[in-house]
């Protein structure tokens, strides 16, 4: 069959085409962000000892994300989720916002939920959101949200909402006490958002929980049918099953309020698990959070939208958080800045038509001490042990005798076929040094343009605020 058609019949089909797109309803918004989730961890990644019934049909409803890529720790993905720019331009790419720091996300970025309220969207986030609060100018309602519930700070106790004594729960940026277990709250306010939302306006909803981030904490009940694993695992398991009934308590009211079908809905995790084996599980990936190795970078995610993404698909294609600003940003018909440098590319061809990755390489990371890029299916990995640890929480220490068994000390520079060698055992570097070069030259121009990380020392007399995101 001809599919050529006359020059009139062309610029009618578009213009048929155009009026359709102007008529569509856009669609409402909704990211679920984990944190420290294990990639195998998940029922729909193959998880063994947990249950995640609400995940696993929201994932069957729509994509599982295969080879979704976020940064090696929280603020940097949240910040790339943010700015649709990888953290080394701004000089976020290192360790996380610490509770002492005088910065923030800078303020010369045009976050996500600033131009989608632009756009006409109601913009809220609900959870945590980690990307400063030292000055009002830093805090979610300053930054685009219209509604702000939870906490800024990473690592709080999930029952009295503190971090090093410091009292950090808020509502649209002001004290709130509110109390109970932080995972019940994040849902019960996400769903009162819901219930209250206009249905003739449509919504961008941030939904970022601290679980399961340690402390390992949770109400007794969802570690019952864990008994059987060994701490910190069945707290952690227990932590995960309170966040899969919240997930499914928040898409009850999304499907009460009838706005399913109009909604496009995105889960991921914010890094790889933490102590892989002991409290997380990456699956056949190496390491866990902190590192550049897949088990650090690559999470579990998926994606869903009636009509729109394909049920029961799996997407084998790179991708990776900095790709949803720009998608998201087009759905909205917001403007793009033509001077700013986006790193993320529109990926809902790849979503919704099963279209290869727009990416020739994805950045996993440029710092100071070492970093990784992938290129289809070569990544290059240099110093890839250096600068793990968060600095939010210190973390069990490894059994005596087990570190050296899970964790190989680093070469210089690794070269892995990710395709044949996905859990990256087989540095492939010596046989390869014209791969590397290539691979080093693509690194190397993304790390000509890193701004120097901003991290600052612990104050030697560092002292909790009362309220954090309040002067004393």
């Amino acid at each position: 069959m001809n599919y050529l058609l006359p020059g009139r019949l062309v610029l009618l089909a578009a213009l048929l085409w155009l009026g359709s797109a102007a008529a569509a309803p856009r669609p409402n918004m909704l990211i679920f962000l984990a944190d420290d989730l294990g990639y195998a961890d998940v029922g729909f990644n193959g998880a063994k000892d947990i249950r995640t019934p609400n995940l696993d049909r929201l994932a069957a409803a729509g994509a599982r994300l295969e080879q979704f890529y976020a940064q090696p720790l929280c603020s940097p993905t949240r910040a790339a989720l943010m700015t649709g720019r990888y953290p080394m331009r701004y000089g976020m790419q290192v360790g996380v916002i610490r509770p002492w720091d005088q910065r923030g996300l800078p303020l010369t970025e045009r976050l996500l939920p600033q131009a989608l309220r632009e756009a006409g969207y109601t913009t809220a986030i609900v959870g945590k959101w980690h990307l400063g609060n030292f000055e009002r100018a830093c805090l979610p309602t300053a930054r685009g949200f219209d509604h702000q519930y939870g906490h800024y700070c990473g690592a709080i106790d999930y029952f009295t909402h503190e971090r090093d004594g410091g009292f950090d729960w808020h509502r649209d940026d002001r004290v709130c006490r509110d109390e109970g277990y932080s995972t019940h709250l994040i849902a019960r306010e996400a769903q009162r958002l819901l219930r209250e939302q206009a249905a003739d306006k449509p919504f961008f909803l941030y939904v970022p929980f601290n679980a399961v981030h340690a402390p390992h904490q949770v109400p007794e009940k969802y570690t019952v049918p864990y008994a059987h694993l060994p701490q910190p695992r069945r707290a952690y398991a227990g932590m995960v099953a309170a966040m899969d009934e919240a997930i499914g308590q928040i898409l009850a009211t999304l499907d009460a309020r009838g706005f399913r079908t109009n909604t496009l809905i995105f889960f991921a995790s914010d890094n790889g698990g933490p102590n892989p084996g002991r409290v997380s599980h990456n699956g056949p990936l190496r390491a866990g959070k902190g590192t550049v190795y897949e088990g650090g970078a690559r999470v579990c995610a998926c994606a869903a939208w009636p009509g729109r993404i394909p049920a029961g698909a799996s997407i084998p294609q790179p991708l990776h958080m900095v790709d949803w600003y720009p998608t998201l940003l087009k759905l909205a018909g917001a403007p793009l800045e033509p001077s700013r440098r986006l790193d993320g590319h529109d990926l809902l061809a790849v979503l919704t038509r099963g279209q290869p990755s727009p990416h020739d390489a994805i950045l996993i990371n440029a710092a100071p001490r070492g970093g990784a890029i992938r290129v289809g299916d070569w990544k290059l990995v240099l110093n890839g042990a250096a600068g793990v640890g968060d600095g939010e929480s210190p973390g069990p220490a490894p059994k005596k005798g087990k570190r050296a068994a899970r964790t190989r000390p680093p070469s210089q520079v690794e070269l892995f076929n990710l395709v044949r060698d996905v859990s990256e055992k087989d540095n492939l570097a010596p046989e390869h040094p014209e791969k590397v070069k290539e691979l080093r030259a693509r690194y190397d121009a993304f790390a000509r343009q890193a701004v120097a990380p901003g991290n600052q020392p612990k104050p030697a007399d560092y002292r909790a605020p009362r309220i954090w995101g309040q002067p004393d």
